[in-house]
C-alpha cells in the first residue's frame, strides 16, 4: 500500500496545536505522526487522501492564532526498510510483563511475554499508547481455548501476544498488502506456525468467517464507526470486543454506537489522552444496524 508523506507547518509552533493537528488529521484517515521543528509529518494511505477534508481541517482548526501550511509527497517506500533495516527500535517495556523488540538489539529484559517484531512499514511496535493500552488488556484476559480477530493487524502485534497468552486460533486481517506481509514473517519470528490466518482485505472479510470469543481492533474512530455492525456480528454472545486507536473525546460517540449494537462496556483506560474500550456482548439486545 502506497502513502502520502503530508508536511504541516505551525505559524507559530507548539506543541498543544501540533497535538490538536495530529488528533484532527487522524479523524480523516491519516495512521500515522511524527514531530517536526515546526509542525507533524503525517502519513495517510493514498487511496485515503482527501483534498477537500485537509482544507477542512486547515481552514476550520480551533486554534485561530495558529496558521496551518501544507504539502503533500508520495513517501517513498524503499526509504522506510532502509530506516527499520539499519536502526531498527529500541526495545519497548510494556508493564513488567511484556517486552517488544526486534532482532537489532540484545539489551532486552527478560519478561513472561517477549514479543519479536520486525516492523518494516507496517506500524505497530508498542511504543504508541493504543497498542500498550491494549497488550497490557490482553495480559489479564482469560484467552485460554478462545478464537480472537484481530481487525487492522499491522505488523500483527496483538495476534501474537492472544496467542502467546493461550489463544486457540487468531484471524487477522489488514488492507495493506505490506501488513500482512509482516505479520507473516512476525509469526514465525515468534514461532507461531499454526492457527493463525492473515488476510488482505476490509472488514468485508469477516462474512462467513468464525465468530470470535475476543475481537480486537486498534484503527482510527472513523473506521471504527463504520465498521461496528460486521464487528457485531462476528463476535459471539457472551463474547468481548476492544477498541482503540483514538482519543478520550471520541469514548461517548464509540460507546453509544456499540450500545445500540447490544454491546455493554465493561471497562475505559487511557494514556496519553488516547483512549481503549472494552465491551461484552450481550446475550440480550444485540441487533445490527
Amino acid at each position: 500500500m502506497k502513502y502520502f508523506e503530508v508536511k504541516c507547518t505551525l505559524h507559530p509552533f507548539n506543541e498543544d496545536a501540533a497535538d490538536i493537528l495530529s488528533a484532527s488529521l487522524s479523524e480523516i484517515g491519516f495512521e500515522a505522526f511524527s514531530q517536526t521543528e515546526d509542525g507533524l509529518l503525517a502519513y495517510i494511505q493514498q487511496n485515503e487522501w482527501d483534498e477537500d477534508k485537509m482544507r477542512e481541517v486547515v481552514q476550520d482548526f480551533c486554534l485561530p492564532e495558529v496558521r496551518i501550511r501544507y504539502s503533500k509527497v508520495e513517501a517513498p517506500d524503499e526509504d522506510w526498510n532502509q530506516v527499520w533495516e539499519e536502526e531498527g527500535f529500541q526495545p519497548v517495556l510494556v508493564g513488567d510483563e511484556i517486552v517488544v523488540h526486534d532482532v537489532k538489539h540484545t539489551d532486552v529484559p527478560q519478561v513472561k511475554y517477549d514479543i519479536l517484531i520486525t516492523p518494516r512499514l507496517a506500524f505497530g511496535t508498542g511504543s504508541h499508547e493504543t497498542t500498550r493500552l491494549i497488550l497490557r488488556t490482553l495480559a489479564q484476559l482469560d484467552l485460554d481455548g478462545k478464537h480472537i480477530i484481530d481487525a487492522g493487524t499491522g505488523t500483527g502485534i496483538l495476534a501474537i501476544m492472544a496467542m502467546k497468552r493461550g489463544a486457540e486460533s487468531v484471524f487477522a486481517y489488514d488492507i495493506d498488502e505490506w501488513s500482512v506481509e509482516n505479520t507473516k514473517d512476525n509469526l514465525l519470528l515468534n514461532h507461531i506456525y499454526n492457527n493463525v490466518e492473515v488476510v488482505c482485505g476490509d472488514s468485508s472479510v469477516l462474512e462467513g468467517k468464525e465468530k470470535a470469543d475476543l475481537l480486537i481492533a486498534n484503527i482510527n474512530r472513523n473506521i471504527l464507526l463504520g465498521d461496528l455492525p460486521r464487528f457485531s456480528k462476528s463476535i459471539r454472545e457472551g463474547g468481548q470486543m476492544i477498541l482503540s486507536g483514538f482519543y478520550l473525546e471520541d469514548v461517548q460517540a464509540l460507546t453509544e454506537a456499540a450500545s445500540k449494537l447490544g454491546f455493554s462496556l465493561l471497562e475505559t483506560e487511557s494514556e496519553e489522552g488516547w483512549a481503549m474500550l472494552l465491551f461484552e456482548a450481550n446475550a440480550l439486545g444485540r441487533r445490527d444496524i
